[in-house]
């Protein structure tokens, strides 16, 4: 046998590494994250805010509307059991009794005449009324704010509350010039001052159809 030369394990050697370094070389190189995105501002459509209603609507205050969303539960009769939307003239329809006045009176109120009505033909009803969305009751924010949109006036509701509702302010927002347009009225809200227990009274109560704006 001959001996190997010198430069014979050298060229072994140098084959066996390099289809390591060639699958280093092939190896994808790593994707690199995406930079983060700044969050675009939420539009909250009605049908969103209706969405985000509380579970519960207090059925012995709240007054029911025209296009409110209303659930019926007879108890153990639930072919007289549904949900129906309050119509523009105020009435909704049911099993047995057909029509039944529902705008201008509580879940509560409209239970009992429910109840009154089923007793012709159910002996003993127990019917329950609970609000699934209002809509007969709104009140609206636009301008430098995170989700304007359309709210439901479900509950009694401040300004300070609808603001803080709203996802807060956006970046350059004027907080200390916020105008409340009731009808033909025009009302200053000052976040600033009110966050600091300032002036108070400015934090009324928002009423049906009030806009909020924010500059």
């Amino acid at each position: 046998m001959r001996g190997l030369s010198v430069a014979e394990p050298i060229l072994a050697l140098c084959l066996a590494v390099a289809p390591c370094l060639g699958a280093q070389q092939a190896a994808p190189a790593s994707k690199q994250e995406p930079a983060a995105q700044p969050a675009k501002s939420e539009v909250v459509t009605p049908a969103k805010a209706m969405a985000a209603l509380p579970a519960s609507v207090d059925p012995h205050s709240y007054i029911l509307g025209s296009d409110d969303v209303i659930s019926v539960r007879v108890w153990r009769e639930a072919d007289l059991s549904g949900t129906m939307t309050v119509r523009p003239d105020g009435k909704v329809t049911m099993p047995l009794i057909n029509e039944v006045k529902a705008a201008g009176l509580t879940p509560a109120q409209l239970g009992e005449q429910i109840a009154a009505a089923l007793a012709k033909f159910v002996n003993n009803p127990q019917v329950e009324v609970s609000v699934e969305a209002v809509r007969s009751t709104r009140y609206f924010i636009a301008g430098m704010i995170n989700r304007p949109g359309a709210y439901p006036l479900a509950t009694p509701t401040t300004i300070f509350e609808a603001l803080t509702m709203a996802g807060g302010f956006q970046e350059f927002a004027n907080k200390k010039n916020i105008m409340i347009i009731r009808g033909d009225k025009r009302l200053k809200f000052n976040w600033n001052e009110v966050v600091k227990g300032k002036n108070l009274s400015q934090n009324v109560l928002l009423e049906n159809g009030d806009h909020i704006v924010v500059q």
